[in-house]
Parts: structure tokens; C-alpha cells; sequence
């Protein structure tokens, strides 16, 4: 049992060795046993990571029978807890003393998180707008008032000020806030028209994930508009190969349009969480060829009051050249 401590002042990782005498229980909790000062969770994003070996090996499932061996752990650097300006280049909508409209870049996530610890919305935000960011957020969140997906594109708000941000809490809380995204899907939802009513919550086979519920979770409405499909088939009355979709939200969950949409049976184009099945070979070769990387989907549309001046304010903004470039080449479908 290894008794090295496990941060270090520097920016070095720390390894940390034990050996294993006895097997056969889930491995997490037996690392946990010889490894004492991590935790289960804390292991078991350490095997996700990749940062587990036994005997030279590496392990990754937490949840598979350990074998006995020397096993070893990685410790990455301690990384702060407070997110430090970056120069990163933003898309500005809008800005004032109380708030800022941003158009966010695919890849980018909203805020620091294990995997995307440095640049991120929140460290360009720091740059950009200094000390006026509202500190509501917490320390790692200054100015979220809400978030996109990393791989989601398009259209946020932030706080930089209190008021601001105490006032867009409660429009968000209150649904009072107009949210549109465009969606690339696989086939269409139908009717090409209509409302999604559902409750969501985690997904009991993987936690990672949100789900469709029978009881339990939050309610969840989504409205959705098929604006065009590509690659209609011959055969009366069969599905296109893949649609164009508006969606408006009515509450705002995590994954909400991406659940529901696949729950439709027209997942997400690229969705690697929630597009179970595969396109059909155009779409496939349609998506290969413009080089699409992430989940087709963009905050088109955010309309809101101002909530210090009362004004109302609507920002519109088309989806990024990936997803433009895919929509022409399912246009040739």
C-alpha cells in the first residue's frame, strides 16, 4: 500500500503503486482498498482516463473483476479551481454593462469541467470582460447563467453583473426566454409537426446519459418543425433519408432536444451519445466528406427581456460552416 502523497507543488504527475494480492471483486472498490486515499468516483474517471495500469497493462473498466497484480495510478497535476483568463477570440452579439451575447463556437465548452479544464467560454469570458463578470456563477462558473453542450454551437447569454444575473436566473427558471435550434437528423420526426411532452432523468444503464421516463425526472416539452428533408426514397410513403428541424424549447434539460428528438426515432447527425443506429450510406458518405465531427446542432435563436433595462432583445445567428456544409451536401442526396 503506497503511502506517496498525492498532490505535488509542482506541475508534475504523481504515480502512485500497490500490489493486489487477492481478486475477484469489482475493481474499483478493490483499488479503493489499496489505493485508500481516492476515492471510487475519483478512480473510476482514472480508469475512463486511462491512467490505470496493472502489471504494464492498461485497465479501464471499473466495474470488471480485478486480477491480482502490481497495479499503478497516474495522478495528473493539480490543476486550479479558479479558471484564469484566456485571449480567446469571441463572436459578440451584444454587450453592455450588465450582460454579453455571445455566439459560441462549436468544441467549446461553457465553462471548466474534468476534460475541458482551459479554454472554455467562462476563460475567454475572464478575458474579455475582466473584473465586471458576475460572480454569482461561483468561482468556476462566473457569468453561466445557462449552458450549451460543448459540441453544441450557437447563441448564449452571460452575466456581468449580480442584478443581470439574478434576472436571467429567474427567465430561465420561469421558461420566459425564446430558444430555438436547428437540428440534422437521421430520417425525420413524425408527424413533420409537433409537441414532445416527456419526463427526463438519468438513464438507469448509464449515468452519463439522459433518458425518457416512465415516472420519475423533470417534465420536458419540445416543440419541433420538420423544415426540409433530403433524400426522399422512391416508395410512397417511406421515410427521407435525413431533415432539417426546428426545435423550440418549453423547459430546458440537459440533452433535452437531443433525448427527445431521438426518442422520435430521428436522432441527431453525429450524436455519438444518442444517434444508436447508423445513417444510411449517403448521409454516412455526406457526412465523411464535409468532415462533421460533432452533433449537428445549433442555438439558433435566444429572445429575451433585459432584465435591467426592460428591453427586449432577439438574437438570430445561422449554423457554422460544418453544419452548412452538410446540409448542401444532403441537398445533393
Amino acid at each position: 500500500m503506497s503511502d506517496e502523497p498525492l498532490l505535488t507543488e509542482d506541475d508534475e504527475p504523481t504515480m502512485l503503486e500497490a500490489r493486489l494480492d487477492v481478486g475477484g471483486v469489482r475493481l474499483d472498490k478493490a483499488l479503493a482498498n489499496i489505493f485508500p486515499a481516492l476515492s471510487r468516483a475519483r478512480l473510476q474517471a482514472l480508469l475512463a482516463g486511462g491512467a490505470v495500469t496493472r502489471d504494464g497493462q492498461p485497465v479501464s473498466s471499473g466495474s470488471a473483476r480485478a486480477l491480482a497484480g502490481v497495479y499503478a495510478v497516474l495522478i495528473p497535476p493539480v490543476v486550479s479551481a479558479t479558471p484564469l483568463p484566456e485571449a480567446i477570440a469571441l463572436t459578440v452579439l451584444f454587450e453592455d454593462a450588465d450582460l454579453i451575447v455571445v455566439d459560441k463556437p462549436a468544441g467549446m465548452a461553457a465553462h471548466p469541467a474534468p476534460g475541458s479544464e482551459t479554454g472554455t467560454l467562462v476563460n475567454a469570458l475572464l478575458a474579455h470582460c475582466g473584473t465586471s463578470l458576475s460572480g454569482i456563477g461561483g468561482v468556476a462558473r462566473p457569468g453561466i447563467v445557462h449552458r450549451l453542450d460543448k459540441d453544441t454551437s450557437g447563441v448564449m447569454v452571460a452575466a456581468k453583473s449580480d442584478r443581470a444575473h439574478a434576472g436571467l436566473s429567474a427567465l430561465f427558471a420561469t421558461h420566459d426566454i425564446e430558444r430555438t435550434y436547428i437540428a440534422l437528423t437521421r430520417g425525420a420526426p413524425s408527424p413533420p409537426a409537433g409537441r414532445i411532452e416527456t419526463r427526463l432523468g438519468r438513464s438507469s444503464s448509464d449515468r452519463k446519459k439522459m433518458a425518457v421516463l416512465r415516472t420519475g425526472g423533470r417534465e420536458a416539452i419540445t416543440d419541433y418543425v420538420v423544415q426540409r428533408v433530403f433524400g426522399v426514397p422512391a416508395r410512397a410513403g417511406a421515410a427521407p433519408l435525413a431533415a432539417r428541424v426546428a426545435c423550440t424549447l418549453h423547459t430546458g434539460r440537459t440533452h433535452q432536444i437531443r433525448v427527445h428528438l431521438a426518442s422520435k426515432g430521428a436522432p441527431i447527425l453525429g450524436d455519438a451519445a444518442y444517434g444508436s443506429g447508423s445513417p444510411a450510406a449517403p448521409v454516412r458518405a455526406a457526412i465523411s466528406e464535409v468532415g462533421l465531427t460533432r452533433q449537428a446542432l445549433h442555438a439558433a435563436v435566444l429572445g429575451f427581456v433585459h432584465p435591467v433595462t426592460g428591453e427586449v432583445l432577439r438574437f438570430e445567428t445561422a449554423p457554422p460552416m460544418d453544419m452548412r456544409a452538410l446540409e448542401h451536401a444532403l441537398a445533393a442526396l
